[in-house]
Protein backbone atom coordinates (compact mmCIF):
# COMPACT_ATOMS: atom_id res chain seq x y z
CA UNK A 1 0.00 0.00 0.00
CA UNK A 2 1.83 3.28 -0.75
CA UNK A 3 -1.14 5.36 0.52
CA UNK A 4 -0.82 4.37 4.37
CA UNK A 5 -3.66 2.20 4.15
CA UNK A 6 -4.02 -1.50 4.82
CA UNK A 7 -6.07 -3.71 2.30
CA UNK A 8 -7.83 -4.81 5.85
CA UNK A 9 -8.90 -1.41 6.90
CA UNK A 10 -13.08 -1.64 7.42
CA UNK A 11 -13.35 1.95 5.32
CA UNK A 12 -12.91 -0.05 1.93
CA UNK A 13 -16.35 -1.77 2.15
CA UNK A 14 -18.07 1.23 1.34
CA UNK A 15 -15.93 1.52 -1.72
CA UNK A 16 -16.80 -0.24 -4.66
CA UNK A 17 -15.15 -3.22 -6.17
CA UNK A 18 -13.65 -3.93 -9.44
CA UNK A 19 -12.97 -8.02 -9.19
CA UNK A 20 -14.12 -9.20 -12.81
CA UNK A 21 -13.24 -6.91 -15.92
CA UNK A 22 -14.66 -7.87 -19.25
CA UNK A 23 -12.82 -6.96 -22.08
CA UNK A 24 -14.06 -7.11 -25.43
CA UNK A 25 -11.72 -7.27 -28.21
CA UNK A 26 -12.47 -6.53 -32.07
CA UNK A 27 -8.71 -7.10 -33.30
CA UNK A 28 -7.93 -3.40 -33.32
CA UNK A 29 -5.92 -3.34 -29.65
CA UNK A 30 -7.51 -0.13 -28.14
CA UNK A 31 -9.02 -1.89 -25.20
CA UNK A 32 -6.61 -4.04 -24.62
CA UNK A 33 -3.56 -0.94 -24.33
CA UNK A 34 -6.21 0.64 -21.92
CA UNK A 35 -6.43 -2.83 -20.01
CA UNK A 36 -2.73 -3.04 -19.75
CA UNK A 37 -2.36 0.82 -18.64
CA UNK A 38 -4.94 -0.22 -15.83
CA UNK A 39 -3.05 -3.31 -14.63
CA UNK A 40 -0.02 -0.92 -13.38
CA UNK A 41 -2.81 0.08 -11.07
CA UNK A 42 -2.10 -1.96 -7.67
CA UNK A 43 -6.19 -2.71 -6.66
CA UNK A 44 -6.60 -3.57 -10.58
CA UNK A 45 -4.07 -5.84 -10.45
CA UNK A 46 -6.17 -8.32 -8.09
CA UNK A 47 -8.92 -8.47 -10.45
CA UNK A 48 -9.84 -11.47 -13.39
CA UNK A 49 -10.36 -10.76 -16.64
CA UNK A 50 -12.58 -12.42 -18.82
CA UNK A 51 -11.66 -11.80 -23.14
CA UNK A 52 -14.40 -11.72 -25.24
CA UNK A 53 -14.47 -11.87 -28.94
CA UNK A 54 -17.91 -12.33 -30.50
CA UNK A 55 -18.41 -13.30 -34.40
CA UNK A 56 -21.10 -11.77 -35.90
CA UNK A 57 -23.99 -14.15 -37.66
CA UNK A 58 -23.73 -12.45 -40.39
CA UNK A 59 -21.91 -14.51 -42.37
CA UNK A 60 -22.24 -17.62 -44.35
CA UNK A 61 -21.88 -21.03 -43.37
CA UNK A 62 -18.38 -21.43 -45.46
CA UNK A 63 -17.39 -17.53 -43.93
CA UNK A 64 -18.25 -18.41 -40.46
CA UNK A 65 -15.04 -21.45 -40.14
CA UNK A 66 -12.88 -18.86 -41.03
CA UNK A 67 -14.49 -16.24 -38.57
CA UNK A 68 -13.97 -18.27 -36.25
CA UNK A 69 -10.33 -19.07 -36.84
CA UNK A 70 -9.83 -15.42 -36.80
CA UNK A 71 -11.55 -14.82 -33.81
CA UNK A 72 -9.66 -17.52 -32.08
CA UNK A 73 -6.06 -15.52 -33.26
CA UNK A 74 -7.43 -12.28 -31.81
CA UNK A 75 -7.83 -13.59 -28.57
CA UNK A 76 -4.53 -15.52 -28.41
CA UNK A 77 -3.16 -12.69 -29.59
CA UNK A 78 -5.01 -10.18 -27.01
CA UNK A 79 -3.98 -12.60 -23.69
CA UNK A 80 -0.37 -12.20 -24.80
CA UNK A 81 -0.31 -9.00 -25.34
CA UNK A 82 -1.34 -8.51 -21.83
CA UNK A 83 0.79 -10.96 -20.35
CA UNK A 84 -1.62 -11.65 -17.33
CA UNK A 85 -0.98 -14.44 -14.75
CA UNK A 86 -2.68 -17.43 -16.33
CA UNK A 87 -4.74 -17.75 -13.05
CA UNK A 88 -6.69 -14.53 -13.58
CA UNK A 89 -7.27 -14.30 -17.67
CA UNK A 90 -9.79 -16.23 -19.49
CA UNK A 91 -11.27 -16.28 -23.00
CA UNK A 92 -14.12 -16.66 -24.47
CA UNK A 93 -15.43 -16.62 -28.52
CA UNK A 94 -18.89 -16.82 -28.96
CA UNK A 95 -21.44 -16.18 -32.00
CA UNK A 96 -24.33 -14.16 -32.26
CA UNK A 97 -25.14 -9.97 -32.03
CA UNK A 98 -21.95 -8.55 -30.68
CA UNK A 99 -23.75 -5.85 -28.81
CA UNK A 100 -26.04 -8.62 -27.34
CA UNK A 101 -23.63 -10.91 -26.44
CA UNK A 102 -21.34 -8.53 -24.74
CA UNK A 103 -24.13 -8.03 -22.32
CA UNK A 104 -24.92 -11.35 -21.89
CA UNK A 105 -21.33 -12.40 -20.89
CA UNK A 106 -21.03 -9.48 -18.85
CA UNK A 107 -24.37 -11.05 -16.98
CA UNK A 108 -22.55 -13.98 -16.80
CA UNK A 109 -19.52 -13.23 -15.39
CA UNK A 110 -21.06 -10.68 -13.19
CA UNK A 111 -18.45 -8.09 -14.35
CA UNK A 112 -17.94 -5.22 -12.28
CA UNK A 113 -16.54 -3.71 -15.23
CA UNK A 114 -16.73 -3.85 -18.81
CA UNK A 115 -13.80 -2.33 -21.36
CA UNK A 116 -14.50 -1.70 -25.07
CA UNK A 117 -13.18 0.27 -27.82
CA UNK A 118 -15.07 3.16 -29.39
CA UNK A 119 -15.24 4.74 -32.69
CA UNK A 120 -16.49 7.81 -31.21
CA UNK A 121 -19.26 8.54 -33.19
CA UNK A 122 -21.37 11.00 -32.64
CA UNK A 123 -25.43 9.84 -31.65
CA UNK A 124 -27.31 9.31 -35.29
CA UNK A 125 -24.36 8.19 -36.72
CA UNK A 126 -24.56 5.52 -33.75
CA UNK A 127 -27.01 4.54 -34.59
CA UNK A 128 -26.88 3.86 -38.50
CA UNK A 129 -23.70 2.30 -37.95
CA UNK A 130 -24.86 0.21 -34.84
CA UNK A 131 -22.84 1.18 -33.01
CA UNK A 132 -21.88 -1.54 -30.43
CA UNK A 133 -20.34 0.52 -27.79
CA UNK A 134 -23.45 2.92 -27.79
CA UNK A 135 -26.00 -0.30 -27.25
CA UNK A 136 -23.84 -2.11 -24.53
CA UNK A 137 -23.88 1.13 -22.49
CA UNK A 138 -27.55 1.67 -23.49
CA UNK A 139 -28.44 -1.68 -22.58
CA UNK A 140 -26.19 -2.87 -19.84
CA UNK A 141 -26.16 -1.07 -16.04
CA UNK A 142 -22.65 -1.82 -15.45
CA UNK A 143 -19.80 0.15 -15.55
CA UNK A 144 -18.48 0.92 -19.03
CA UNK A 145 -14.89 2.47 -19.76
CA UNK A 146 -14.96 3.63 -23.53
CA UNK A 147 -11.54 4.02 -25.10
CA UNK A 148 -11.51 5.72 -28.76
CA UNK A 149 -9.62 4.80 -31.47
CA UNK A 150 -7.24 7.98 -31.39
CA UNK A 151 -6.63 7.80 -27.71
CA UNK A 152 -3.76 6.26 -25.97
CA UNK A 153 -2.84 6.30 -22.19
CA UNK A 154 0.36 5.64 -21.12
CA UNK A 155 -0.70 5.69 -17.09
CA UNK A 156 -3.16 6.52 -15.21
CA UNK A 157 -2.32 8.89 -12.19
CA UNK A 158 -5.03 11.39 -12.34
CA UNK A 159 -8.63 10.90 -12.71
CA UNK A 160 -11.62 12.70 -12.84
CA UNK A 161 -14.90 12.81 -11.37
CA UNK A 162 -17.85 14.53 -12.62
CA UNK A 163 -20.06 15.61 -9.27
CA UNK A 164 -23.23 16.37 -8.15
CA UNK A 165 -25.50 15.17 -5.95
CA UNK A 166 -26.75 12.15 -7.78
CA UNK A 167 -26.11 8.46 -6.71
CA UNK A 168 -24.68 7.78 -10.24
CA UNK A 169 -21.92 10.64 -9.24
CA UNK A 170 -21.24 9.00 -5.75
CA UNK A 171 -20.84 5.93 -7.88
CA UNK A 172 -18.00 6.91 -10.08
CA UNK A 173 -16.50 8.44 -6.97
CA UNK A 174 -16.24 5.23 -5.42
CA UNK A 175 -14.85 3.74 -8.31
CA UNK A 176 -12.70 6.40 -8.61
CA UNK A 177 -11.59 5.68 -5.02
CA UNK A 178 -10.88 1.97 -5.77
CA UNK A 179 -8.56 2.75 -8.42
CA UNK A 180 -6.48 5.69 -6.78
CA UNK A 181 -6.20 4.18 -3.65
CA UNK A 182 -2.87 2.31 -3.72
CA UNK A 183 -1.23 4.75 -6.66
CA UNK A 184 1.62 6.62 -5.23
CA UNK A 185 1.22 10.09 -6.20
CA UNK A 186 -2.65 9.68 -7.21
CA UNK A 187 -4.59 12.54 -7.42
CA UNK A 188 -8.28 12.76 -7.83
CA UNK A 189 -10.07 15.80 -9.42
CA UNK A 190 -13.51 16.52 -8.81
CA UNK A 191 -15.54 19.41 -10.92
CA UNK A 192 -18.53 20.55 -10.32
CA UNK A 193 -19.90 22.82 -13.60
CA UNK A 194 -22.55 25.86 -12.60
CA UNK A 195 -25.01 26.06 -15.22
CA UNK A 196 -26.79 29.41 -13.99
CA UNK A 197 -24.37 31.44 -15.95
CA UNK A 198 -26.06 34.92 -15.38
CA UNK A 199 -24.09 36.45 -17.30
CA UNK A 200 -20.80 34.91 -15.76
CA UNK A 201 -17.71 34.56 -18.79
CA UNK A 202 -16.86 30.38 -18.18
CA UNK A 203 -13.28 29.68 -16.29
CA UNK A 204 -11.93 27.56 -14.36
CA UNK A 205 -11.56 27.89 -10.79
CA UNK A 206 -9.88 26.12 -8.07
CA UNK A 207 -11.79 25.64 -4.61
CA UNK A 208 -11.83 24.64 -1.37
CA UNK A 209 -14.60 21.66 -0.68
CA UNK A 210 -16.09 24.09 1.75
CA UNK A 211 -16.88 26.34 -0.57
CA UNK A 212 -19.34 23.90 -2.45
CA UNK A 213 -21.21 21.68 -0.93
CA UNK A 214 -21.60 18.96 -3.46
CA UNK A 215 -17.82 18.75 -2.69
CA UNK A 216 -18.03 18.37 0.79
CA UNK A 217 -18.85 14.72 1.54
CA UNK A 218 -16.72 13.50 -1.36
CA UNK A 219 -13.72 15.24 -0.12
CA UNK A 220 -14.17 13.92 3.34
CA UNK A 221 -14.31 9.86 1.72
CA UNK A 222 -11.06 10.94 -0.53
CA UNK A 223 -9.21 11.79 2.56
CA UNK A 224 -9.94 8.75 4.89
CA UNK A 225 -7.80 6.43 1.84
CA UNK A 226 -5.54 9.34 1.93
CA UNK A 227 -5.83 10.37 -1.92
CA UNK A 228 -4.48 13.50 -2.70
CA UNK A 229 -8.18 15.58 -3.75
CA UNK A 230 -8.32 18.81 -5.86
CA UNK A 231 -11.94 20.88 -6.33
CA UNK A 232 -12.47 22.29 -9.70
CA UNK A 233 -15.65 24.19 -11.29
CA UNK A 234 -16.54 25.63 -14.30
CA UNK A 235 -19.55 27.66 -15.68
CA UNK A 236 -21.05 26.79 -18.95
CA UNK A 237 -23.24 23.41 -20.60
CA UNK A 238 -22.10 20.29 -18.40
CA UNK A 239 -20.95 18.23 -21.05
CA UNK A 240 -18.18 21.38 -22.93
CA UNK A 241 -17.17 22.03 -19.37
CA UNK A 242 -15.94 18.55 -18.39
CA UNK A 243 -14.18 17.74 -21.36
CA UNK A 244 -12.54 21.10 -21.32
CA UNK A 245 -11.80 20.38 -17.69
CA UNK A 246 -10.58 17.52 -18.60
CA UNK A 247 -7.82 18.60 -21.35
CA UNK A 248 -6.61 21.25 -19.34
CA UNK A 249 -5.99 19.29 -16.60
CA UNK A 250 -4.86 16.47 -18.48
CA UNK A 251 -6.97 14.03 -16.80
CA UNK A 252 -5.83 10.47 -17.31
CA UNK A 253 -9.57 9.19 -17.01
CA UNK A 254 -12.79 10.92 -16.75
CA UNK A 255 -15.75 8.79 -14.44
CA UNK A 256 -19.11 10.59 -15.29
CA UNK A 257 -21.95 9.21 -13.80
CA UNK A 258 -25.51 8.36 -15.65
CA UNK A 259 -28.64 8.11 -13.75
CA UNK A 260 -30.89 5.68 -15.20
CA UNK A 261 -34.08 6.94 -16.14
CA UNK A 262 -35.53 4.46 -18.37
CA UNK A 263 -38.62 2.47 -16.88
CA UNK A 264 -38.55 -0.61 -16.09
CA UNK A 265 -40.27 -2.28 -19.11
CA UNK A 266 -37.86 -0.64 -21.60
CA UNK A 267 -34.57 -1.83 -19.82
CA UNK A 268 -33.94 -4.32 -22.84
CA UNK A 269 -34.76 -1.47 -25.46
CA UNK A 270 -32.19 0.99 -26.77
CA UNK A 271 -33.42 4.39 -24.95
CA UNK A 272 -34.15 6.42 -28.08
CA UNK A 273 -34.60 9.68 -27.26
CA UNK A 274 -31.09 9.41 -24.78
CA UNK A 275 -29.48 8.53 -28.60
CA UNK A 276 -30.78 11.28 -30.10
CA UNK A 277 -31.22 14.20 -28.01
CA UNK A 278 -28.99 16.09 -25.56
CA UNK A 279 -27.05 13.01 -23.43
CA UNK A 280 -24.84 14.71 -21.34
CA UNK A 281 -22.95 11.02 -21.35
CA UNK A 282 -23.18 10.75 -25.20
CA UNK A 283 -21.45 14.15 -25.61
CA UNK A 284 -18.18 13.46 -23.12
CA UNK A 285 -18.07 9.72 -25.04
CA UNK A 286 -17.80 11.11 -28.32
CA UNK A 287 -15.45 14.68 -27.36
CA UNK A 288 -13.65 13.82 -24.18
CA UNK A 289 -9.94 13.41 -25.25
CA UNK A 290 -9.16 10.93 -22.82
CA UNK A 291 -11.01 7.30 -21.88
CA UNK A 292 -14.35 7.94 -20.38
CA UNK A 293 -15.51 5.40 -17.65
CA UNK A 294 -19.22 5.64 -17.54
CA UNK A 295 -21.00 4.20 -14.37
CA UNK A 296 -25.15 4.70 -13.75
CA UNK A 297 -27.26 3.32 -10.66
CA UNK A 298 -28.99 0.48 -10.81
CA UNK A 299 -32.80 0.78 -10.31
Amino acid sequence: MTNGKSSKQPEEQDVMMIEKILLAVSGLGHAEEMLKTLTDVPSIQRSKVTVLHVVPDRYSAEAMTTKWEEGGKILANAIQYLNLDPSKVSSILRQGDPKRVVCEVANEIDADLIIMGSRGLKRLQSILSNSVSQYVFQLSSRPMLLVKDDIYVKKVNRIMVAMDNSDAAKHCLSLALFLLRDIKGGELLLANINTDLRGKESEITEITPEQNPVFATAYAEAKKYGVQTRCITSNGKPGEEICRLADEWKVDLLLLGSPDRRPSIAKNLVDIDRLLGASLSDYVRVNATCPVLLARTTG
